[in-house]
């Protein structure tokens, strides 16, 4: 016989002692009084309970200032939301910094449809190890960590045994609105001052990087970086990025790091002098009359960033024999493809999402070695709406960042 927790209360004491001191009373009567640990004893607390689920460590929570959406399309505003307190595998980590991806405005406008209420986005997210579970022993307490798009997943899947957590099997957690198999609640995201993780989804950031820069490299870093490794991106290659926004600012850093000569494919030449401060050789503004003429059958490889509908048959004679065009952005409606553009020279289509967690510990490792981090604009978090709406005319350059110390202000 097991029992639950109710209602949930507040204990300073480890949720690992609790449990030690709870598994004394297992079969006893409903009500119970329970002497917890030294910092509790003049603490006792009248538990009830009831006989119906087994009583876990991660019903003893905590509560955090936060920011979120309660409907879709509604502004974002202060919350209070809560957090499990560590169990013996987590990792409590004080958040410093939450980078603002694309897909957080979608999440809230429900664009994508699903999303649960209220919504507490952010997956780029930096900080401090702030305490650790009793069996934690990857991090040490004030170490620099991230946590990225992903919390949890089942681990013994063949995805998930071969780094690919993102494809579990099972069903993967992600980091903010994803339904949590074990604590059976909805995941908050990086949108506030705390976040507790299981170390094995907790990532080790670089101290020679600017936690402030570094915090998007959780998801535009990872998304940018996967496919050029897949893809076998090496010196000499030609390499075109399409569009140059928060991804694809990453994948020229990211593609001219590895020696390849980067062209950057935009609609104008607003962003010309910044695609050369970023690593690209060449500018090509897609809309001017015979622009693409000249790099017909160019390209190795073209990593499409772009969210907007756009051409996709056009890019596609860009590539040279072999070539592949990978897509990391999401329009929102299906493309019309030409079968024949494909087959005449064997080009080839791709998608790519982003990395599981040994691969993103590989791209955090290989910026912190090559000094790459993203050009962000910080913000305080009374001006995350405002950002939103930036973030649809294009106004940023190129990745807003939260920062979390404004949470309580």
């Amino acid at each position: 016989m097991s029992y639950r927790l109710t209602p949930r209360v507040q204990l300073r004491s480890s949720p690992a002692t609790f449990s030690k001191a709870f598994s004394v009373y297992r079969g006893e009567p409903p009500r119970l009084v329970v002497a917890m640990a030294a910092e509790d004893i003049t603490r006792l607390t009248i538990l009830s309970l009831s006989m119906s689920t087994t009583v876990s460590p991660l019903s003893v929570s905590m509560e955090i200032p936060a920011y979120g959406a309660t409907a879709a399309k509604a502004p974002l505003e202060p919350l209070k939301i809560e957090r499990r307190k560590p169990g013996p595998h987590d990792v409590e980590i004080e958040i410093l910094y939450c980078g603002i991806c694309h897909s957080d405005v979608h999440k809230v406008n429900d664009d994508w449809g699903g999303t649960h209420f209220p919504v507490v986005p952010g997956h780029e997210i930096v900080g401090r190890v702030a305490s650790r579970g009793t069996r934690a022993t990857r991090f040490r307490d004030g170490e620099l960590v991230g946590v990225g798009c992903l919390v949890d997943s089942c681990r013994v899947c063949p995805e998930c045994r071969a780094g690919h957590e993102m494809f579990c099997e099972k069903g993967v957690t992600f980091t903010f609105d994803s339904f949590d198999q074990n604590t059976k609640t909805w995941t908050y995201g990086g949108y506030s001052a705390d976040i507790v993780v299981d170390e094995r989804y907790v990532l080790r950031v670089p101290e020679v990087l600017d936690p402030a820069k570094a915090a998007p490299l959780m998801c535009a870093g990872i998304t940018t970086y996967s496919p050029l490794r897949q893809f076998g991106c090496k010196p000499g290659d030609q390499v075109a990025v399409v569009g140059l926004g928060g991804l694809g600012h990453m994948a020229v850093k990211l593609a001219a790091s590895t020696g390849a000569e980067v062209t950057v494919l935009s609609t104008s030449r607003d962003k010309e002098k910044d695609a050369s401060r970023l690593g690209a050789k060449h500018f090509v503004a897609t809309k001017e009359p015979g622009a693409l003429e000249a790099l017909q059958g160019r390209f190795s490889l073209i990593m499409d960033t772009v969210s907007a509908p756009h051409d996709l048959n056009t890019r596609l004679t860009l590539l040279r024999n072999f070539g592949t065009m990978v897509l990391v952005g999401l329009p929102p409606s299906a493309a019309q493809l030409d079968a024949f553009t494909l087959v005449h020279g064997n080009r080839r289509i791709a998608g790519s999402n982003i990395g599981g967690i040994p691969e993103t510990q590989e791209m955090l490792d290989y910026c912190g070695k090559n000094g790459i981090v993203a050009d962000v604009e910080v913000i305080k978090a009374d001006q995350i709406n405002d950002a939103y709406e930036r973030m649809e005319r294009g106004d940023v350059r190129y990745r807003f960042v939260i920062d979390a110390a404004s949470l309580g202000d």
